[in-house]
């Protein structure tokens, strides 16, 4: 790890500096990372079985799809992954940079992702000079943080003109329960509250579509109360019993997504814009700002 306290980043073992021929020159702005700000999910990422299914689990997947149909086509110079924590949802290019505020989930991603670029960084204090990347993905980020709007500005900060949002967020405030108090959520938002956001923000909204649906509330709050009755270890089992029903477990678990997923898409599709749970919205930086 380099901890550069001048440009105010922590570079996961890339040997990455700010006059890399291999990255924009000049990108980085003098700006310090909190580094002592509480790191949400941090527990999560250091149990192996959240590192294992993360990935495979329906709703990430179809996140994941719909972020990739807004991408798709598109003319991408360098790519920021804001909040990707380790499940991004673009990959495959050298010229993405993936940030979090967990330093171990980037040592998670970098380790699982074959290119790109990994940073501690915080979405409210973004370490990087205005108008570096073409596109900035924010997929359910905004909910975790306690100033919103700051994130987006730092985000149209960072844009090029006309640069591209790509943003996914948890919709409805009737929807806030247990689930979302577990993984951290200070609030949902509504459509219009978005819209208005974004719009504060310097953003105009070029799609609205519709990601997920009741199907996918109801089935979090199932997973959220079993997982809070299972944590805290299996108690009287072998180590090498676990080992054989954690492998067996994660090959059902994946099958059972794949399934799920089709369901969940569909229960999606099927569902009223006002009743999705989550949305997708692509918003262009306005060209006056």
């Amino acid at each position: 790890m380099h901890n550069n306290a001048r440009s105010g980043y922590i570079d996961v073992g890339m040997g990455f500096a700010p006059a890399s021929g291999a990255f924009p020159l000049g990108t980085w702005r003098d700006s310090a990372v909190n580094q002592n700000a509480q790191i949400r999910f941090q527990d999560f990422f250091t149990e192996d079985r959240y590192v294992l299914m993360k990935n495979d689990l329906y709703n990430y997947r179809l996140r994941r799809r719909a972020v990739d149909k807004v991408m798709r086509g598109e003319n991408r110079e360098w790519v920021l992954e804001t909040g990707s924590g380790i499940s991004p949802m673009v990959t495959g290019s050298k010229r993405i940079l993936y940030s979090d505020l967990s330093f171990t989930a980037m040592q998670i991603l970098r380790k699982n992702t074959p290119a790109g670029h990994f940073v501690v960084a915080d979405t409210m204090n973004l370490p990087f000079k205005q108008g570096v990347f073409s596109h900035v993905v924010c997929s359910e980020v905004l909910e975790h943080l306690p100033e919103d709007r700051r994130a987006l500005l730092e985000i149209h900060s960072v844009l090029k003109k006309a640069g591209l949002l790509v943003l996914t967020f948890p919709h409805r405030n009737f929807y806030f329960a247990m689930d979302d108090l577990y993984v951290g959520h200070y609030r949902r938002y509504e459509l219009r509250r978005m819209l208005d956001l974004l719009a504060e923000s310097g953003y105009s909204a070029k799609v609205v579509r519709k990601v997920l649906g009741p199907l996918e509330k109801i089935t979090m709050l199932a997973v959220v109360y079993v997982i809070s009755k299972l944590r805290g270890g299996h108690s009287g089992v072998s180590s090498g019993k676990r080992g054989w029903i954690r492998r067996h477990c994660l090959r059902v678990f994946r099958w059972v997504n794949s399934l799920y997923a089709c369901l969940a898409w569909l229960d999606a599709r099927m569902t009223p814009l006002a009743l999705s749970t989550v949305l997708l919205i692509g918003a262009v930086k306005r060209a006056d700002e």
